[in-house]
């Protein structure tokens, strides 16, 4: 299969899957934004106006970290089962085994498109103004993506060999919910030497900030650490997809057999 048939391929099984969830719901499309919205806004009531929260910009702050981490958390949660919930598919015809992540990426990443408009939409209506610093928006989603995939081919890869992983999977999500600065800010803490070590080494928290700094701040991000992460999840999408292409007849046994 050349590239370009592998990503009209990964395009049209996105599509197809957006329009089969939009129509399972009455709302439609509109669950794109609307179920991000309420996630915010469970964490807003919780910390805002039961917690008291004093941050006079607690909602764009939030905003900023809850989905972008809903972006990550939910294309890898669902990418890492893409393989085994093609087990149809698989058992009848030959097919690249990481064309099923990737699918469910790509529908992510239409989704995505959709919330970044309204969360861009957000942080003008309150008051902040674009400035050069925007222009660093681009290189962070782009690394975004790039984490998300090289998280997700992981585990699509370890919850087809195991089942069992999905569920560590959806575990470490919430654990990443609560380290990676979604509803704190690391830059609060008391410790500078504590806020280093949590960007250093939390590729996560280290986007979130970068998002937060761009769009609240008007500061760009730590272009060195940006680069890092982007190589590092590179490295790591090459070495899956080599992977996965060495071990597609074995990958192939697990899922018909399981």
């Amino acid at each position: 299969m050349s590239l370009r048939h592998y990503l009209t391929l990964v395009d049209t099984m996105a599509r197809l899957s957006l329009k089969a969830d939009a129509s399972r719901y009455f709302f439609g499309y509109i669950w794109w934004i609307l179920e991000p919205l309420l996630y915010v806004l469970v964490f807003y009531v919780v910390f805002e106006l039961i917690l008291q929260n004093r941050r006079e910009d607690f909602l764009v702050f939030l905003m900023c970290g809850k989905l972008t981490f809903i972006w990550f958390s939910k294309s890898v949660t669902q990418a890492s089962r893409s393989i085994v919930n093609g087990k149809g598919l698989i058992g009848k015809i030959s097919v690249p085994k990481s064309l099923f992540p990737i699918a469910v990426i790509q529908e992510g990443l239409y989704k995505q498109a959709a919330v970044f408009a309204l969360l861009f939409a957000v942080v003008l209506g309150s008051g902040y103004a674009v400035s050069d610093s925007w222009a660093w928006l681009l290189p962070i989603v782009m690394v975004n993506y790039l984490m998300i995939v090289a998280g997700s081919l992981i585990a699509a890869y370890l919850v087809c060999l195991v089942f069992d992983f999905h569920v560590l999977v959806s575990m470490g999500m919430v654990f990443l919910l609560f380290v990676s600065g979604i509803f704190w800010d690391p830059r609060d803490l008391p410790d500078p030497a504590m806020t280093e070590t949590v960007l250093a080494l939390n590729p996560l928290a280290f986007i979130v900030d970068a998002y937060r700094q761009v769009l609240m701040a008007g500061v760009s991000p730590e272009l060195g650490h940006l680069l890092w992460i982007g190589a590092a999840s590179i490295a790591v999408i090459l070495f899956m997809l080599g992977l996965m292409r060495r071990s597609s007849e074995y990958l192939a046994l697990k899922v018909v057999t399981s």
